[in-house]
């Protein structure tokens, strides 16, 4: 199946490693010119060359982190000099700290509010006049099945990711006149970096070990298994596509069957 991704322009935030590289790595594939960004240049560099391997499209990046005001302004100028416009915008961010209620200081509330909310809302409203150029444009927010049931230990991100998801909803209905998509990936347990550090947290704070850890999360997962990151680019790449071009508002899980309610 063609997507219609061919040389499409797709800017993906936070997109060095992680489920944001597994994104970018499949709209490559696919033909797009792919802007990746990370906080550290030589994140970014090995990503990039990375991404030059797969051929098809074309990738290009910087340094960059999306805490940062004047950095989603470099980061959108970039992509729009750099290749001509913008189609796609994929807002993402590494993950809050985890924690309990108790031992989270309002400190790290306030920079998880800017890492998970207000990076979505300052790249969306960075991108929104160049997608208004777009013929096809389309923005999809990279959030988490936490949305929908609240994960132990991730207090910040169950706090805070519903917020983007309702962010992403209505943009879905205030901008469907200008043709502008908007939709949300809720990804469950995919074997990152990042998902890896969440297992040495639980394993510490349970006094067990990671092994212990992952067996507890897939026993819960009716697919047995956690994903791998390419699953969900592939998820990810459709949902962005002309392919999907009357799907706006959803709010998708990629979670194995993990999530069992009904909406």
């Amino acid at each position: 199946m063609d997507l219609g991704l061919r040389d499409k322009v797709a800017l993906v935030a936070a997109s060095s490693r992680g489920l944001g590289f597994a994104t970018a790595r499949q709209l490559v594939r696919e033909g797009a010119r792919v802007v990746v960004c990370g906080r550290t240049e030589a994140d970014v560099e090995t990503a990039v060359a990375e991404l030059a391997a797969e051929g098809a499209g074309e990738a290009a990046g910087l340094e960059a982190d999306v805490t940062i005001a004047a950095d989603i302004e470099r980061m959108v100028a970039f992509t729009v000099e750099r290749f001509g416009g913008l189609d796609i915008l994929v807002t993402n961010a590494g993950g809050p700290p985890g924690g309990r209620f108790e031992d989270i200081s309002v400190e790290q509330w306030e920079g998880a509010v800017q890492l998970t909310m207000m990076s979505a809302v300052r790249l969306i409203k960075e991108a929104l006049p160049y997608l208004r150029e777009s013929e096809t444009p389309s923005i999809l927010t990279i959030t988490s099945v936490s949305v929908k049931e609240p994960i132990a230990g991730l207090l910040l991100s169950n706090a805070i990711r519903p917020g983007v998801v309702g962010l992403t909803k209505t943009l879905s209905q205030e901008l469907a006149a200008d043709g502008i998509r908007a939709n949300s990936i809720l990804p469950g347990w995919t074997r990152t970096e990042r998902v890896d550090e969440l297992l040495g947290y639980r394993a510490e704070a349970n006094a067990s070990n990671v092994e212990t850890e992952m067996g507890k999360i897939t026993a819960g997962i009716p697919l047995g298994r956690m994903a791998q990151p390419e699953e969900f680019g592939n998820v990810a790449a459709f949902l962005v596509s002309p392919a999907a071009s009357y799907v706006t508002g959803a709010m998708l899980q990629v979670d194995g069957g993990s999530y069992g309610g009904l909406l």
